[in-house]
């Protein structure tokens, strides 16, 4: 008896070493608690799994079970449900005829075990395990604003990544590139922690420190938070960003905006640019033509030199020398030549031709430029084409030859950039000025405005024989425009209709030109007093003629002779009391006197009938 004794006493020591199931007794041999899923704020269905009879359901009792402790929430009595005093006083409600408990707003709190327990016939009870779950918000990426160093011998942090409001906790995971990254001795490490919120939901904050090359300056990162709900797994991305690399110079050149051909009057810049980040300390220098020595040129607070205008003297050698301020290194940049190309001021010769009427006149165009030239020779006046090439030749020069004459010296590859310089031809010889005639309407006390243009060499002076306001204006050098304003009173009215011999508007020394293009007259040019002496003689001579031929028919009674009288023109009704003056330029200015009204009708000085004045210029 004594073996099997000790045998006993071995196997009750060790039954009292095995662990005890918490829980309620019996609670081992219950069945795995059916699981219940739901999101925070919905409403979560906890449905008795009793036995369905009527008798079962009467008689409810149900519990939440929280570290191992009941707590009684709610009664069931005759299909009827209490509420017990507590936290769920104001969420829990019967449905289902009395087989389903709702608890709404369901918060991470109500994540444990709820069981309902039935007295009759005997006593069972059904255990329900409650899930909660809550998406995070996006995540946050924030990088290290102050770049890692690629010498560095640890690990730094290149960016975090903030998970908020999430249940339960999510996982996050770091991508490179697109492609995952993961925990790595002395290369990659993921720090990450949580907190809780006074909601119970979750923040979750991860720190990615790396070590990285000169290759990861472009490099993109983000995060990315996994989680659960109840329709499945889920993630969200965070936005991508690129941390600071700062790795040492090792080449240093120059590039000069815009690229291709430049020229005078274009806005250069010339800048320093370097493979290391942060880029050294710049400064570029020019090479001086006289003593081939580097001379510093003034930049500005970026380092880049600003040609604007750029002239041809910026042409020349440039480099840029790069300082390491961390090392203390300086590197040069390999020499560049900058050519700007230009055309020089253009020069005529003769510059100020003087030419007689019938004469020729050779023009020649000269100018430098860093690129071949091409030389064109335009009208001022019209721009037509007359001449491709510098020399341009003009024989039997008339007097519409004077004027503007441009020579236009361009650069045919690079296009803009060209020069121009006018010369104006003088051709001797008289004014001269067109006529025009034209009536105008006008009143009493009323301004109108009078015009002449006369054109020769030298230049013409005009003069009015007409009160009023006069003003010139030249045109060109041999070209002058006056004008006149003139009241129109009823002494210049009553002057006009009294003279038969028409009014003189405007005299040229030594001849004018009206501001049209209608028929021209010259007046004779002072040297040909002789020509005006036989032209009076051979008049004289022909009205002699004329004379005795009109005497030998009024012998013969051929030719009736009578007194003629004054006629008197007959107006339209409309116009019976206006008065007509006409301004007549069939006469030389010096000639020009005021017409007579041709009704010979008159009005009172204070009349404002209206009138029109015929004006030939």
């Amino acid at each position: 008896m004594g073996l099997p004794r000790l045998v006993c006493a071995f196997l009750l020591a060790a039954c009292c070493c095995c662990p005890r199931v918490a829980g309620v007794p019996g609670e081992a041999e219950q069945p795995a608690p059916e699981l219940v899923e739901v999101e925070v704020g919905s409403t979560a269905l906890l449905k008795c799994g009793l036995s369905q009879s009527q008798g079962n359901l009467s008689h409810v009792d149900w519990f939440s079970v929280h570290k191992e402790k009941r707590t009684l929430i709610f009664r069931v009595r005759q299909g009827q449900g209490q509420s017990e005093p507590g936290e769920y006083e104001q969420r829990l409600s019967l449905q289902d005829r009395g087989a389903t408990l709702a608890l709404t707003q369901v918060t991470p709190q109500d994540e444990r075990i709820f069981l309902c327990q039935g007295k009759r016939p005997r006593s069972q009870e059904y255990r329900i395990q409650l899930r909660v779950y809550k998406a995070p918000e996006e995540p946050n990426i924030q990088v290290n604003p102050l770049g890692i160093p690629v010498n560095s011998k640890e690990p730094e942090e290149v960016a975090t990544c903030v998970g908020r409001n999430g249940y339960p906790i999510p996982q996050v995971i770091w991508y490179k590139n697109g492609r995952p990254l993961k925990e790595e001795k002395n290369r990659v490490h993921i720090q990450s922690s949580q907190t809780v919120e006074s909601s119970g939901l979750y923040t979750l904050q991860s720190i990615l420190k790396a070590q990285l090359v000169k290759e990861d300056k472009d490099a993109q990162f983000y995060c990315e938070l996994n989680y659960r709900l109840p329709s499945g797994n889920h993630m969200k991305e965070s936005r991508e960003v690129t941390v600071p690399v700062f790795y040492p110079t090792e080449k240093v050149w120059l590039e000069v905006e815009p690229v291709g051909m430049l020229k005078e009057g274009d806005r250069v810049e010339i800048r320093c640019l370097a493979d290391g980040n942060p880029p050294p300390h710049f400064s570029i220098s020019k090479q001086n033509p006289s003593t081939r020595e580097a001379e510093e040129e003034t930049t500005n607070d970026n380092g880049v030199l600003v040609l604007e205008p750029a002239r041809k003297e910026h042409s020349g050698r440039y480099e840029c020398q790069g300082l390491d301020l961390d090392t203390m290194i300086s590197l040069l940049s390999e020499p560049q030549e900058l050519l700007v190309n230009y055309v020089s001021d253009v020069r005529v010769s003769p510059a100020a031709p003087e030419r007689q009427e019938g004469s020729s006149l050779t023009l020649t165009c000269e100018a430098e430029s860093s690129q071949d030239l091409e030389f064109q020779w335009l009208r001022e006046e019209t721009g037509q084409v007359l001449e491709r090439g510098p020399v341009l030749q003009l024989h039997d020069l008339k007097r519409e030859a004077g004027g503007g004459y441009r020579c236009v010296a361009s650069v045919p590859s690079i296009p803009g950039l060209n020069r121009t310089q006018l010369v104006n031809v003088a051709i001797f010889g008289p004014p001269w000025m067109a006529f025009k005639e034209r009536k105008v309407w006008v009143k009493e006390n009323m301004v109108l405005n009078l015009s002449c243009e006369a054109s020769g060499h030298p230049r013409p002076t005009i003069s009015w024989n007409v009160n009023g306001t006069a003003s010139e204006q030249d045109q060109d050098p041999q070209r002058v425009l006056s004008t006149l304003n003139v009241l129109v009173t009823p002494e210049l009215l009553e002057t006009d209709s009294n003279t038969t011999t028409g009014l003189s508007t405007s005299t040229a020394s030594p001849h004018t030109r009206a501001n049209s293009t209608s028929t021209e007259r010259k007046l004779p040019e002072p040297e040909s007093r002789g020509v005006v002496i036989v032209a009076v003689i051979v008049c004289i001579l022909v009205l002699a003629v004329l004379g005795a031929v009109l005497y030998f028919l009024y012998k013969k009674g051929k030719l009736p002779c009578r007194r003629s009288g004054k006629q008197e023109i007959t107006l339209p009704p409309s116009r019976k009391s206006e008065l007509v003056v006409e301004v007549k330029s069939d006469k030389l200015p010096e000639e020009m006197g005021l017409l007579q009204g041709s009704s010979g009708d008159k009005r009172a000085p204070g009349d404002q009938g209206e009138k029109y004045i015929d004006l030939r210029h």
